[in-house]
């Protein structure tokens, strides 16, 4: 019967470093469990019963697992000889595999035999005495024993897949959502910048048709590394530059920049535009609103293992004990769709390693600080 890849995996065992354990645990328990049954039954001592029953029980295990290996790696064969897919084929359960479990039984039992004797120095019955009570106490108990132990196990590696189908399932709604939220960024990011474009030319043509070129070069770069899931530090302070490159056009001398990005740290790995909703949150709520000249300073730097960014401005600062800009509440506008799809990006792509905060500049010139903390990441060679 073909069978498919899961069927394949339903036979051979799990090999993952943390389901022996429970497996184990299993094994151990349903051996003595056997050595204390056989103790009050028979009398005699634990110690040899327990010598018997482990030397039956590893002897039936290592059988099995041997079976269930060999007919796995058969039906592999069998199946490329067919050139079967594995899309069109049946899973095979626990039912399809209980002769290997019986045959195993039958064979570990006499195997299990001769090793409890070679480690007593007694010497058993033939279990080919049918006849003899002990005989068929032996083979009831290792055959009992195999169809437990071998179900525990099933259902362990039920469980197990069960959890990484749903750890599967939960990746993929973090990546949907992470989809939507950068869909939701470009869109945000074009409408500020074409509003800022509107005004300028009211009050300087000249100087709209120069920032709605530096506009299409800007939105060709940017929409490009959108379409990647992650890109260098340093293309990610290159959109910076060329974001505020525009910003400047408007602005004029209000407007001053620094970048601190240090040599050991343009190789590594950010998602892309995660800087740009805290650039405009500085300029639109913190530079715009105050007549005097300002200043903006992205940097970059590690702490404590991780890689932190910070957006500095001159702003207007903070609104007194709200931790919010001023003017707005941190949710339902523009500073707060931007905040809040950083928050959103940061959770869904690092969890609880990633955040954001907004905190007033400790300084004599004022303004906000925000602070992004990530795990470090080295961007892949492609």
């Amino acid at each position: 019967m073909p069978v498919s890849d899961a069927g394949l995996a339903a036979l051979a065992p799990k090999s993952p470093a943390r389901k022996l354990p429970q497996q184990w645990l299993l094994f151990v328990g349903v051996c003595v469990g056997i050595a204390v049954f056989l103790t009050v039954l028979r009398g005699r001592g634990f110690v040899p019963h327990a010598v018997y029953s482990f030397a039956i029980g590893g002897s039936c295990w290592g059988l099995t697992t041997a079976l269930r290996h060999g007919t796995a790696w058969w039906l592999r064969r069998q199946r490329g000889l067919r050139g079967l897919s594995a899309g069109d084929e049946p899973e095979v359960g626990l039912l399809q595999t209980l002769p290997l479990l019986l045959l195993a039984g039958l064979l570990g039992a006499p195997l299990g035999m001769a090793l409890g004797d070679a480690l007593t120095g007694n010497r058993s019955p033939s279990l080919l005495e049918w006849q003899s009570a002990g005989t068929r106490m032996t083979i009831a108990l290792t055959v009992l024993a195999s169809l437990v132990v071998a179900v525990g196990i099933a259902q362990m590696e039920r469980l197990a897949g069960a959890r990484a189908d749903a750890e599967v399932a939960k990746r993929r709604a973090s990546e949907a959502q992470l989809k939507l939220l950068e869909s939701q960024l470009e869109p945000h990011m074009l409408f500020n910048t074409l509003a800022n474009l509107r005004v300028l030319i009211a009050i300087d043509p000249a100087r709209a048709q120069t920032m709605l070129d530096h506009l299409i070069a800007f939105l060709r770069a940017t929409l490009s590394a959108t379409r990647s899931d992650a890109h260098t530090l340093a293309a990610e302070f290159a959109r910076a530059a060329d974001y505020l490159a525009l910003m400047s056009l408007r602005m004029g001398p209000r407007l001053r920049v620094e970048f601190d990005l240090p040599p050991a740290l343009r190789e590594l790995s950010t998602p892309p535009l995660l800087l740009q909703p805290l650039i405009e949150n500085s300029i639109r709520h913190g530079l715009e609103p105050q007549v005097a000249p300002g200043r903006i300073s992205i940097a970059a730097q590690m702490a404590n293992g991780q890689l932190v960014l910070t957006v500095r401005d001159t702003g207007i600062g903070l609104a007194p004990g709200t931790g919010a800009r001023r003017g707005t509440d941190g949710k339902g506008s523009d500073s707060g769709f931007g905040l809040e799809q950083v928050r959103a990006r940061l959770a869904a792509l690092y969890g609880a390693n990633a955040d954001l905060t907004l905190t007033a500049a400790a300084d004599g010139e004022g303004g906000t600080l925000a602070s992004v903390r990530l795990p470090l990441a080295r961007a892949d060679a492609s």
